[in-house]
């Protein structure tokens, strides 16, 4: 595992950064006074809602709340996490992200040096089986299979396809001619170890699929029979490299055509995935043999508005939809559009596109089950709902999954349905359901007491904490959030720092949100009102902690006589007070 990004790189990388040309180069933005603007990429809207400002370097949507920096637009736009955003957006700026793993800067070189040759000797291998489909004895046999099934030269030049020879070793005997080399072969699982110690190629006599991470690395392999015993599919096991959880095979190859589709197609084989694109469909991608996991849809949401889950029609492809739309529940929001299709029995996306063509299987696409219609056809296929108990039966199926949703519309879509099939009102329902605990309460619903407002006014215009300095005392003062305020005045105050940067250094903190919410709130104040707001609240907490000490030291008065500094302090503080007054 690599090292953490130091906090000091990623600051520095913000500063850097214009997160005007960051969404830019995927948005196009117009200039609107001082900020820019653009239809929001993460909702439908007709009308501009989404801003981004220079000054602050943050995003944030009007419509539908997304908000952020330029490593959180990268995030969410690209569909990668944090590590690979910092990666995406350090080498947009030329620039090497360092990696620290505690103090030991040998163990983090090790590896980075690691993942380098492991990448490296994955490409490697894939250009071997690339050769052999060209060169080896079998490979007339292997490229008239390939043009049977309908593959033209330059889709299995596009797709890296190659072939593995029938024999037990011409990938061990080619690339592990070293002893180090081929246990890297081994620990990437390309090679096997039988229990009297031979060791032998795991993939023989199969046409390979090269399995791409995010970043166009090669990280596992598919390969598929041509006319051999053995399982249709054998795919690489999870590896320092290669986790299939999270990998979708197609989606790099999908990210070069179409950086924002409209639609993606999940399907189960990787044959699909190349024959559909052979026919103009560059929007599928497959979930490597099991069902489509949480981490996997949450890339997809984040590519595109509309996913569709086309699976066999077989018990199989059903239970695999089903775990499908369970591992989805908790990542539905407003704007997303999740659906399912079910081909006749007998098909597949390869068999239909080869029939219908393009316009054939997208009218199938057409007609998938919108989400709520597959969620009550499951949960209604063992139960009469015609009878009190099968009623009964549904709603306890059907509650615990729709308390797992966080849309509001999918909520409410599911909530009508089910009274609808339990002849009850909606209304009625309510009390058995409960609202999801992620719906997120909005900006405006915290109440605004006047430190949260300072701490707001700090992370909108960092500058504030060099111009209104801090009492030391202040920071006995005890009230909820005063230590957060102290340490962002710190923070701000020590260095010229942009709403990002400030929000970056709480992030995975438990101040994270509470901050993000206050980074968008509508304080309606112009600049020189917003400066005399910020300097009113520290007389207002200065105010505060003066009545606080004047009031310990009477109650200390009250138990044991004050010694002389104690008293002259208390009449000083009791002065201020009446002069407030």
């Amino acid at each position: 595992m690599a090292g953490l990004i130091p906090k000091s790189f990623i600051h520095d990388l913000l500063e850097r950064a214009d997160i005007v040309e960051v969404v830019d180069s995927r948005v196009p933005l117009k200039k609107a006074g001082k900020n820019h603007q653009a239809c929001c990429p993460f909702h439908n809207e007709k009308t501009p809602s989404f801003t981004v400002s220079a000054d602050k370097q943050f995003y944030h949507c009007f419509g539908c709340g997304a908000h952020g920096n330029a490593i959180d637009f990268i995030m969410e736009f690209d569909g990668l996490n944090f590590p690979d955003a910092v990666e995406e957006l350090a080498s947009s700026l030329g620039v090497q992200v360092p990696r620290e793993e505690g103090h030991d800067p040998q163990k983090q070189h090790q590896q980075q040096a690691q993942l380098k040759n492991d990448t490296e000797l994955m490409a490697q291998c894939t250009r071997f089986f690339q050769h052999q489909l060209k060169h080896h004895a079998n490979s007339e046999k292997v490229i008239t299979y390939l043009k049977q099934r309908g593959l033209s030269g330059d889709i299995v030049k596009r797709f890296q396809i190659g072939y593995a020879p029938d024999a037990w070793d011409s990938l061990l005997t080619t690339m592990g001619v070293e002893p180090r080399a081929r246990q890297q072969l081994i620990d990437l699982k390309l090679v096997n170890v039988n229990d009297q110690g031979r060791k032998f190629d795991f993939f023989r006599d199969r046409v390979m699929f090269p399995i791409h991470d995010r970043r166009g690395r090669v990280v596992g392999f598919g390969g598929r029979v041509i006319d051999s015993d053995g399982p249709k599919y054998l795919n690489s096991p999870e590896t320092r490299l290669f986790h299939k959880g999270q990998e979708l095979y197609g989606f790099w190859n999908m990210q070069q055509r179409l950086r924002r589709p409209e639609q993606i197609c999940i399907v189960e084989g990787y044959m699909d995935v190349v024959a559909l694109a052979q026919a103009g469909i560059d929007y599928a991608v497959a979930s490597l043999g099991t069902a489509t996991t949480t981490e996997q849809l949450q890339r997809l949401f984040r590519t595109s508005n509309r996913v569709v889950c086309c699976y066999d029609g077989d018990r199989a492809g059903r239970d695999a939809a089903w775990r499908a739309l369970e591992n989805a529940l908790p990542l539905l929001k407003d704007g997303i559009d999740l659906s399912f299709l079910f081909l006749p029995e007998g098909e597949d996306p390869d068999s239909v596109v080869q029939s219908s063509g393009k316009e054939g299987f997208e009218r199938y696409l057409n007609q998938a089950k919108s989400f709520v219609d597959y969620f009550f056809e499951h949960l209604s296929e063992d139960v009469d709902v015609n009878t009190e108990s099968g009623r009964s039966a549904l709603l306890s199926e059907a509650k615990p999954r729709i308390e797992r949703i966080a849309s509001d519309f999918y909520r409410e879509s599911l909530m009508q349905k089910l009274a609808q099939l339990l002849r009850r009102e909606t209304s009625q329902l309510e009390r058995y359901v409960d609202t999801p605990q992620q719906r997120k309460a909005k900006p405006d619903a915290v109440k605004m007491t006047p430190l949260r407002r300072a701490v707001a006014l700090i992370v909108q215009y960092p500058q504030l904490a060099k111009e209104v300095p801090v009492k030391a005392e202040l920071g006995e003062l005890k009230l909820p959030g005063m230590d957060l305020f102290i340490a962002l005045h710190q923070q701000c105050n020590e260095r010229d720092m942009t709403t990002a940067q400030v929000l970056e250094y709480w992030r995975d903190t438990p101040y994270q949100k509470a901050l993000e919410k206050l980074a968008v709130w509508q304080h309606g104040l112009d600049e020189h009102n917003m400066e005399q707001e910020f300097k009113d609240i520290f007389v207002y907490l200065i105010d505060q902690y003066v009545e606080q000490r004047a009031d310990e030291l009477l109650k200390k008065g009250q138990q044991t006589p004050l010694n002389k500094a104690e008293k002259q302090e208390y009449l000083m503080l009791v002065k201020h007070l009446r002069t407030r007054n």
